[in-house]
């Protein structure tokens, strides 16, 4: 895992340009682990159009990852449904070709963090889960045993698809 301070940051891309704006972000959701307040919160909201744009991923992305599930695992108390939620996104958009290949001195750290995943969501499974953070822990457990197509599928879901599966509700004529 790249160091926070690391030069390479600067050589790193991601949707707007080089990343040398991630460290900081990564340091401020170290210091702010609990569930946000909006969908615009701070810093979710600029990782996410960072890292996962539009289902688009980067080498930054890549860079990330591990510090994200690295402060998700250190974290005590509850935290947000993000933690699981854009590590197994830019996990998909990888699997799916939405990126660029992982470098290869980013490589280990990525995969076990992307493995680490499953691990992690063990330590939160006394908390209370709100139906977002059921979803996103099922995505990143279905990530982090090579289930890409799962994952993709639940975190898809909303209510209006649960009803039409839970009615089995497929619209056949």
């Amino acid at each position: 895992m790249i160091e926070l301070d690391d030069p390479r940051w600067l050589k790193l891309s991601h949707a707007y340009g080089n990343a040398a704006d991630i460290p900081k972000l990564l340091g401020q959701l170290a210091q702010a682990t609990g569930p946000k307040t909006g969908y615009d919160s701070e810093p979710w909201f600029t990782l996410w159009s960072s890292l996962c744009h539009q289902g688009d991923v980067y080498d930054a992305s890549y860079a990330a990852l591990p510090h994200i599930v690295e402060i998700a695992c250190n974290a005590t108390g509850p935290i947000d449904f993000s933690f699981f939620q854009l590590p197994a996104a830019i996990e998909i958009a990888r699997a799916s070709g939405k990126g660029p290949a992982v470098p290869a001195d980013l490589a280990q750290a990525y995969g076990d963090a992307v493995s680490r995943l499953a691990r992690c969501v063990v330590q939160y499974l006394r908390e209370d889960w709100d139906e977002p953070m059921l979803l996103s822990v099922m995505s990143a457990l279905a990530v982090a045993k090579g289930h890409h197509r799962v994952a993709e599928a639940v975190m898809n879901l909303d209510d209006d698809l649960i009803t039409k599966l839970v009615d089995l509700d497929f619209g056949d004529s």
